[in-house]
């Protein structure tokens, strides 16, 4: 461990109430850090999205001395910090329960989830890959590093802190972290956890459906989507818990229509932030590949169970995103149709054009490259001439 070495980040990229929370609680004598993938990510060069901080001091402890905090959890008992629209999370160092503390629970008590207090190194030791596992002070700039993690950011290595068999049974969704972490990084996984990962791919089946939509979403923000679900095919993990997907790999030709589409995400201007947007993409790239790029009826398309299966059971889309899609999609036939509306009174262009979901079919129409450029052009000039109008009710 190397608790005084000087790192080489961008600290102009931390967050100025980040900054804020951690003197408060320095000041009043609790050992604070800034951890996880805030501080990997200063370290690759790329400008974290979120701050979460780690800290000696207890949770009402830090409700106490930072204003605007609020405990929240009970199987892992957090502060939230709110700062205007953003907020940040702090959490008191954790350990591992051992096997004594757990012999010595009277009869019929059990353990208040995971919120045994620990040091700094027995927390950093708990987490998940060594990448994940640095601390920063941001005050006496410096790192804190028990697990060998500076050293695999340099190398660019993800490795679990552990053994990565235990860890994935532990909870499988780490698998699916480590190999979008991989990609978002441009990190080689160590081979060791590559293997566990091909090992405990059915794991995965047991973990909770909200919890793999979180990481498909997460999946579908990175910069090039379409290799990262390449490789879950390649390492047997579709077959596992996206079998719909999997049929689509297995056939070369769907494949490449399905990655075709995908890789055309941020061309597109999807809004990577809008799950409704993000999964819009991600299912119409896939019902591309699936039915086909000739033009196929929508009511075809509604009708299918299967496609109601994969989307509900598979991915976890809510049924008002898929309705979101499906209404896009029908507004598409109207925009290669502009001779039509051209004819139509302003006010019924207007309402087409103002329809919440003309946007994202815009967007999947540029996907699709079923619009001309001057297509393209004629419909946001249209855009621009209603902008001012009253908009209908978004999704």
């Amino acid at each position: 461990m190397s608790p005084t070495q000087k790192p080489q980040l961008h600290e102009d990229w931390i967050d100025s109430f980040a900054l804020r929370i951690v003197k408060n609680l320095q000041e009043s004598g609790f050992e604070t850090y800034l951890v996880g993938g805030c501080v990997r990510d200063l370290l690759v060069g790329i400008h974290p999205k979120d701050f979460d901080i780690a800290t000696s001091a207890l949770p009402n402890q830090v409700r106490k001395k930072v204003s605007n905090a609020y405990v929240i959890g009970r199987r892992f008992k957090l502060v939230l910090v709110k700062r205007g629209d953003q907020q940040f999370e702090v959490a008191t160092f954790r350990r591992n329960v051992t096997t004594e503390e757990l012999a010595t629970l009277n009869e019929g008590e059990t353990v208040e989830g995971d919120n045994y207090f620990g040091t700094c190194e027995e927390d950093a030791k708990r987490r998940d890959f060594t990448a994940n596992a640095v601390f920063y002070d941001p005050v006496k700039h410096k790192l804190l590093d028990f697990c060998g993690g500076i050293q695999d950011i340099n190398d660019r290595v993800l490795r679990m802190i552990g053994d990565p068999k235990e860890r994935f049974i532990e909870d499988p969704i780490r698998i699916l972290r480590a190999i979008r972490l991989s990609h978002k990084l441009h990190f080689s996984i160590e081979s060791t956890m590559r293997a566990a990962i091909a090992e405990c791919s059915p794991e995965l089946k047991k973990a909770v459906l909200p919890r793999r939509r979180e990481e498909w979403l997460k999946f579908l923000r990175l910069k090039e989507p379409h290799l990262a679900f390449m490789e879950l095919f390649d390492l047997h993990i579709l077959e596992q818990i996206l079998p719909g997907l999997h049929s689509v790999f297995v056939d070369p030709t769907k494949m490449e229509i399905f990655e075709m589409h995908l890789a055309r995400i941020n061309q597109a201007g999807i809004d990577k932030q809008d799950p409704t947007e993000l999964f819009a993409a991600f299912m119409f790239a896939f019902m591309k590949a699936q039915y086909g790029e000739e033009p196929w009826t929508n009511a075809a398309v509604y009708d299918d169970p299967k496609l109601a299966y994969f989307m509900r059971e598979e991915m976890g889309i809510f049924k008002q995103e898929a309705a979101v899609l499906m209404k896009a999609m029908h507004l598409m036939a109207g925009l290669r149709k502009i001779d039509l509306y051209s004819r139509k009174g302003e006010r019924r262009q207007m309402a087409f054009v103002m329809n919440d979901c003309f946007g994202l079919a815009l967007k999947l129409s540029i996907m699709d490259y079923s619009l001309s450029g001057s297509e393209i052009h004629y419909w946001l000039q249209q855009i621009e001439k209603y902008s001012g109008a009253q908009p209908a009710p978004t999704h």
